[in-house]
């Protein structure tokens, strides 16, 4: 998410930067006041693309908010501490499981 608000305030900043100078260098020799009108709209720029970049996305986590909790502890597999009845299983499970049945 930072990428995106990162290119977002570069965005909004470059067309800040490209109304000051055409206002200035082009605009300014047909109409003053569209310069001037222009460089009010750039003016206003700045402020908003602060807003855009310092925006929290939904999984951004604020300075002041706790840690999330941890996940919960995997469960056990439920009835794998009793034999199913059939052998040949009991005895792949306990092979997986690293443990040796009585016979």
């Amino acid at each position: 998410m930072y990428a995106r608000r990162r290119r977002a305030y570069f965005f909004l900043m470059g067309g800040c930067l490209a109304l000051f100078v055409s206002a200035w260098a082009f605009v300014r020799l047909w109409s003053i006041p569209a310069a001037v009108a222009m460089c009010v709209v750039a003016m206003v720029i700045p402020p908003v693309a602060a807003m855009v970049a310092n925006r929290r996305g939904p999984e951004d986590r604020w300075f002041d908010e706790p840690p999330p909790p941890p996940p919960p502890a995997p469960r056990p597999r439920p009835g794998r501490a009793e034999p199913t009845g059939d052998p040949e299983s009991d005895a792949w499970w306990d092979e997986l499981d690293g443990k040796k049945r009585p016979r």
